[in-house]
């Protein structure tokens, strides 16, 4: 440690002093969130590994040899300019975009009747909801696809999976109404007073005051959507016209099989958007996790 001969004698150990205590604050800090520490290195080293190799030659890819020697940015666009590579981000836009908007709309009216309407079965309703929650998707899956193969002939797109989210979403609704119970009924009896019905309540009053539930509850969709890959696997595998990034990417990873420096590229540019938008949208998404209680 060096201090400045010009200070006074009182003015250096206050100095010093300082800098120590500063140092032990450091130390203190480092100790108390080591935990922490350790468990985010445990999470990033995988992607920052991904993100190493993405930019390797071929020859370097998946040796002993974990820094690049030479970066190769060109794999990026090499993987872009893949054929079916744009159709295939398109698709996971649309599954996952429209999927989102209709879940959300869909899911907040229901929602809103079982947290603050009173009426015969509503308990019922709400069993059947939470009963849904625990239904696997894939004990449904053969009469559902036989549905729309027979009868609808909407297989070979993704439309069997967009269309059922314009009926609501069983764990959507349920997220949705756990929130809306904390929401006072006084808000509501005084749009009443003012002369508002139950629609004109709901968007005027009830979507503002869920706004954080709203985009838990969307940020949640458009994951599931976006990663999704056990149903485009069903409905849309007999055409590549539709297919969403993550069936695609196994595709391109059977085609790029030895060229493991394309194939994390690709995975890492099929990662990018959902990263990116939880990273700007992290503090709605916690605070509406956070307060959606458990309140019956």
């Amino acid at each position: 440690m060096t201090l400045n001969p010009a200070l006074p004698l009182p003015a250096r150990a206050r100095t010093a002093a300082a800098r120590t205590a500063r140092r032990r604050a450091a130390l203190e800090w480092v100790a108390v969130h080591s935990l922490a520490i350790a468990a985010a290195l445990f999470f990033l080293l995988p992607f920052v590994f991904v993100l190493l190799t993405s930019v390797m030659s071929d020859r370097q890819a998946l040796t002993s040899e974990l820094w690049p020697t030479s970066w190769h940015w060109e794999n990026y666009a090499q993987v872009w300019r893949t054929p079916g590579f744009l159709t295939w981000w398109r698709n996971s836009l649309l599954y996952a975009g429209l999927g989102t908007v209709l879940t959300v709309v869909s899911s907040l009216p229901v929602a809103y009747a079982l947290a603050k309407f009173r009426f015969r079965g509503r308990r019922l309703a709400l069993m059947a909801v939470v009963s849904m929650m625990m239904l696997p998707p894939q004990v449904t899956v053969i009469p559902m696809y036989l549905f729309w193969a027979k009868q609808l002939h909407l297989t070979g797109s993704l439309w069997p999976l967009v269309v059922p989210m314009a009926f609501g979403d069983a764990f959507s609704i349920f997220l949705l109404r756990q929130f809306l119970l904390t929401v006072p009924n006084e808000y509501l009896e005084a749009a009443r007073i003012d002369g508002c019905g139950d629609v004109r309540t709901l968007l005027r009053v009830v979507l503002p005051m869920a706004r954080p539930a709203i985009a838990a509850v969307a940020l949640f969709q458009f994951f599931s959507c976006w990663n999704d890959y056990f149903g485009p696997q069903i409905y849309a595998s007999e055409n590549p016209g539709a297919w969403t990034l993550s069936y695609g990417l196994e595709s391109f990873k059977g085609a790029h099989h030895t060229d493991w420096n394309l194939t994390m590229a690709a995975t890492l540019l099929v990662m990018a958007p959902v990263i990116i938008l939880f990273f700007f949208a992290q503090k709605a998404f916690i605070e509406g996790v956070t307060l959606t209680g458990v309140k019956g």
